[in-house]
């Protein structure tokens, strides 16, 4: 009898489209949104991020044009962002520069205490919901040590990057570019703050819509 044997050309070519349909389906998976310079279409997109932003503020009382301008500079709302890996002798991938990881870029000892304070012990960084929530927590506590307005989003974002202590000593002056990424957070949130104005009638509209087909 003879036992049919699959040419090797035949399983390279099959093995090809398995490796390469997996690799396509994580990068899809992992593509940040579009547009996220307009925080109504990524609301718009993504209705659960809005009643999570919006539960933030209730809880934490840092406002989504905040909390959202933040996400946006630290990971351009990519769910399992990572710094980027050092170069051992200029070619070769080291230790990335940080444990900063997922939405909020939260660093893992940070993390760890939010999870502890916050009670919420199954929380995750790539969890969007868990992120802007710990933004809200994170500046929260600034606003409560460091006495910065929950409104200023140039300088909670100079303690979101330095710490809370490091802000207090004033590390950040001797970093003229974080301080000009702070002024772009500072315009990035009074953009939204305006976009929102002009849909933030619509969303709460689609909230009432929700709740009451819940009820039906």
């Amino acid at each position: 009898m003879k036992i049919y044997r699959p040419k090797l050309r035949v399983l390279r070519l099959a093995s090809l489209v398995i490796v390469t349909t997996l690799v396509f389906s994580v990068s899809c998976a992992t593509l940040p949104p579009r547009n996220i310079d307009d925080v109504c279409y990524l609301f718009d997109k993504n209705y659960d991020w809005y009643i999570a932003a919006k539960r933030t503020h209730e809880k934490w009382g840092s406002p989504p044009h905040i909390t959202m301008a933040i996400m946006h500079q630290e990971s351009s709302f990519r769910a399992k962002a990572k710094p980027p890996r050092t170069k051992i002798l200029g070619f070769i991938p080291g230790p990335r520069k940080s444990t900063a990881f997922g939405y909020a870029q939260a660093l893992d000892p940070t993390w760890a205490m939010y999870l502890k304070k916050s009670g919420l012990r199954e929380a995750d960084r790539d969890d969007f919901s868990d992120a802007i929530d710990f933004i809200g927590w994170y500046n929260h506590y600034t606003h409560r040590r460091n006495k910065i307005a929950l409104s200023d989003a140039e300088r909670l974002y100079l303690a979101y990057h330095e710490g809370q202590g490091g802000y207090s000593r004033g590390t950040y002056r001797k970093k003229p570019w974080l301080m000009g990424v702070a002024k772009k957070v500072k315009r990035q949130a009074s953009s939204y703050q305006s976009q929102l104005a002009t849909c933030r009638a619509d969303l709460e509209t689609w909230t009432i819509k929700r709740w009451f087909t819940s009820l039906i």
